[in-house]
């Protein structure tokens, strides 16, 4: 019995070395819990736009038993294998060392608030414009539609504190953000004293970020929030530097699952899908939102996805964006099925930044990849059983956990050897690329669990609006990260929840500014 549980603890202590060696850091996110993890490949909500990274069962249609001779689209022959270079022979990867520091680019004093720490994303000259686009927009608006005698130019100070009710809404959960002066559950007279519902709703009806059409040279669907995505990018870029480990997905933006899985179907039909899209690079370590990429899914020009919805080119296209500022630094970069392809890995191979991503043969673009890799074959598989081939640096593994995971990579060597540790079903070998895929993208789940507590539940009609509230929901959660990296985190260590209220408190300026317990 003893030596079984010393056997157990030096398992457990090789898998923690494993995890601090693929460059995973403690958690940063504050409370500790469970999260949705359980399943070692990150996978979203079914409503969702984002990869559903499932295994393809045996016997799906490809190989033996389904159609012969056919494989996925993009697919070589197996006898074509070697001539384009695909081989068993297995040699060792190395990646060279990170071209960056990791971490804050700025130190913060002790005595910083949260509101110091928001105000690194989200300025008072950012605010200043809100107020005077604003402003310029009821004025138009008065001209056209007849003026209003109930309405007096917003200030800044009163714009603080729009901001601050519907940041409200993610710390009380309230869908609407008019609950704070009901005498329902959901009002707060602590706060609703600082500003009239009236107006309130003046400020929301004529709320802008752009009051006027740029003549040319516009993002036509995005350009009333172009300005401040672009200030917003440069914020995220200049007070943070990732760690080495990066990865490319689509968030949880979604509405709150609690309310998703209480409301009827027929509730669920009337509420309106997403207008656009939002995919992200993410620090695995930290769990810092680096960039963001916004698409429209309807319209016209550049950023409409109506053509390429789905489709490998816009993913791929996603990627490029996503990572033109961190060529040159050997970044290793995980992926999803729609945007792992040989060609795009070589691409990003040339500008040292490597990667490691989940193949589909439904979603991936599987071109110049050999079929024998990519269809199920007569023999059951067991557990744990892996197949690799290599082609340079590139590794194509197949892996076998009740069902077929496939994957390339060019950052984790085929010859190491790594293990996926669960509760339930033990221990189970891989390959270190999967393990290490399997890591950070648990990780990146949990950031989905932590940051949900930041979503603003406020939902606009106006697709722009959608996405200004989304951003801001993004800024409170890199806020809270670097907090949490920062000294004042050790002065006073408030928790998630707390460093909301109070950066709730900071912007309505009350004189209160203790966190609720």
């Amino acid at each position: 019995m003893a030596e079984c549980g010393r056997k157990a603890l030096s398992l457990l202590e090789a898998a923690r070395s494993r995890y601090e060696s693929l460059q995973i850091s403690d958690d940063v996110f504050g409370e500790s819990g469970d999260d949705s993890s359980d399943n070692p490949f990150y996978s979203t909500s079914g409503d969702s736009d984002s990869e559903n990274y499932i295994a393809e069962e045996i016997g799906q249609g490809w190989g033996p038993g389904g159609s012969a001779g056919v494989g996925p689209p993009g697919s070589i022959c197996p006898n074509r294998a070697e001539e384009e270079g695909w081989t068993e022979v297995l040699q060792d990867v190395t990646v060279p060392p990170y071209k960056d520091t990791h971490g804050p680019s700025q130190k913060m004093p002790d005595t910083a608030t949260a509101l110091d720490f928001f105000q690194l994303f989200v300025p008072d000259n950012c605010i200043q414009n809100m107020v005077v686009q604003t402003n310029m927009y009821a004025k138009k608006f008065q001209e056209r539609y007849g003026s209003d005698e109930s309405w007096h130019p917003v200030t800044a100070e009163e714009m603080k504190a729009f901001l601050g009710f519907v940041t409200s809404t993610s710390i009380h959960r309230c869908e609407s953000v008019l609950s704070i002066w009901s005498s329902g559950f959901f009002s707060n007279r602590s706060i609703a004293l600082k500003m009239s519902q009236s107006r309130f709703e003046k400020i929301l009806k004529y709320f802008h970020i752009v009051a006027f059409r740029p003549s040319q040279g516009s993002n036509q669907g995005l350009y009333k929030i172009q300005p401040f995505l672009d200030s917003l990018q440069q914020s995220f870029s200049h007070t943070f530097r990732p760690s080495q480990t990066q990865v490319l997905h689509e968030p949880l933006i979604d509405e709150d699952p609690v309310f998703i899985t209480t409301c009827t179907e027929r509730e669920l039909r009337k509420r309106k899908k997403r207008k656009f899209s939002l995919w992200v690079r993410q620090c695995t370590s930290t769990g810092f939102i680096c960039q963001i990429s916004v698409h429209l899914k309807e319209g016209q020009g550049s950023d409409g996805l109506a053509a390429l919805k789905n489709k490998p080119q816009l993913h791929s296209l996603v990627a490029k964006q996503l990572c033109q500022n961190i060529s040159g630094k050997n970044s290793i970069i995980f992926t999803g099925p729609s945007m792992t392809s040989l060609s795009l890995f070589s691409e990003f191979s040339e500008q040292d930044i490597f990667c490691c991503g989940l193949l589909s043969t439904r979603k991936s673009d599987c071109t110049g990849l050999p079929q024998s890799m990519l269809v199920c074959g007569s023999t059951p598989a067991q557990r744990g059983q892996s197949r690799i081939m290599m082609k340079g640096s590139l590794s194509l593994i197949s892996w076998y956990n009740k069902g077929h995971f496939r994957f390339l990579t060019n950052s984790y060597s085929p010859t190491r050897q790594g293990m996926i540790i669960k509760r339930k079903s033990g221990e189970i070998p891989c390959p270190l690329a999967v393990e290490a895929f399997a890591a950070h993208l648990s990780y990146i789940c949990k950031y989905d669990d932590k940051y949900s507590k930041y979503f603003i539940f406020h939902k606009p009609n106006k697709t722009w609006q959608q996405v200004f509230w989304l951003s801001i929901s993004i800024a409170i959660n890199n806020a809270y990260i670097l907090y949490k990296m920062s000294d004042a985190y050790a002065v006073k260590r408030y928790s998630r929840a707390q460093f909301g209220e109070r950066l709730v408190r900071e912007l309505l300026e009350l004189d209160d500014c203790s966190p609720t317990q």
